[in-house]
């Protein structure tokens, strides 16, 4: 597999972006394809042994940053790293794209350039959540603000797809994130949408709606929301555990005894930690798009871009955009 990864995106780009470029090269079976300014690369690249004939250096002398218009500058900036990243998939020299630059500009790109999945009427950001009991995923967290039912729906079908075949959890749980638990609470969407999952309760394990009080538990494999929502939740939730951790270290730090007692619960602290990184997770896919798209976090280290590769080749390896395809089908033959 050939990957390009927008060398440039990212709040330590490129050092970390190589760093995890050239993690990845040395664990997985891939090729990568950096775009991005040549000479800032190729200094980044000097400092590590790695197999040559698999990272290569595609220079771009713009960089898409996050306050920009995501449309305009992917339109404009035909010589942007990320631009180019999706310009070698669309040629078909590349199978998928991993960057950690400005969300919007890797949904536009992702629509605008690869294309939507014929059948899927928005593409969407689905990131993985550590959870209380297991991982879930939350979608969508922020590519699509207004939604229409038929899009959540849309939403859950891949979300499903790809549970049962990169998580392999088979038939996995859906709930609804809506402000109560009753089906006749939330707005029209939300109510809207509870009974298309009704009508459709052959094709989901639909357990109704979830709270957001809920949301951490992990108990409900797939939340599906709309943008607004989901990027809400998502920052609350990254938020609420900076802070708790911030709060626990300066409560450590106050007395003697509470650091005796800190140093003997460390390995405690270490799961725990090891259990919230978001690194472990690597990056969020885009699903519904014709090509592999992995959103890298902003401040993702060399150890999440490795992650976010690997990612990208499970992704490839496990044909999640064929399985999208075919199911679409599959449902458009029975209707």
């Amino acid at each position: 597999m050939i990957i390009a990864v927008d060398g440039m995106g990212g709040d330590f780009a490129p050092a970390a972006v190589v760093d995890g470029c050239v993690q990845a090269v040395k664990e997985y079976d891939v090729n990568i394809i950096i775009t991005g300014k040549k000479e800032l690369i190729e200094k980044e690249l000097n400092k590590y042994k790695y197999p040559k004939d698999k990272i290569e250096i595609l220079n771009a002398e713009e960089i898409i940053t996050t306050n920009e218009a995501p449309v305009m500058a992917v339109r404009k900036k035909k010589d942007s790293s990320l631009v180019k990243a999706f310009e070698l998939v669309k040629q078909g020299k590349a199978q998928g794209v991993v960057s950690a630059g400005s969300t919007g500009a890797i949904m536009t790109a992702a629509t605008l350039i690869a294309g939507r999945i014929k059948g899927i009427d928005r593409v969407t950001l689905a990131p993985i959540i550590p959870g209380k009991n297991g991982a879930f995923m939350v979608t969508d967290v922020g590519a699509n603000v207004d939604c229409k039912p038929q899009y959540l729906i849309q939403f859950a079908l891949m979300g499903k797809i790809y549970f049962e075949n990169i998580l392999k959890i088979s038939n996995p749980s859906i709930g609804l994130i809506n402000i109560g638990v009753e089906e006749e609470k939330g707005n029209e969407l939300t109510k809207s949408t509870y009974q298309m999952f009704k009508l459709k309760s052959d094709e989901f394990n639909f357990v109704g709606n979830v709270e957001p009080r809920d949301v951490c538990n992990g108990d409900v494999n797939i939340l599906v929301c709309d943008g607004f929502v989901g990027n809400t939740v998502l920052k609350m939730y990254e938020g609420v555990a900076m802070s708790l951790f911030s709060m626990i270290k300066e409560e450590i730090m106050k007395s003697f005894t509470t650091k005796v007692g800190a140093a003997l619960l460390k390995p405690v602290f270490k799961g725990l930690k090891k259990k919230m990184d978001y690194s472990e997770y690597g990056g969020s896919v885009f699903l519904g798009s014709k090509v592999i798209s992995i959103k890298a976090h902003g401040s993702s280290d060399s150890k999440a871009f490795k992650n976010a590769i690997k990612q990208a080749y499970n992704c490839y390896e496990n044909k999640i955009v064929d399985k999208i395809k075919i199911q679409l089908e599959k449902l458009a033959e029975e209707n």
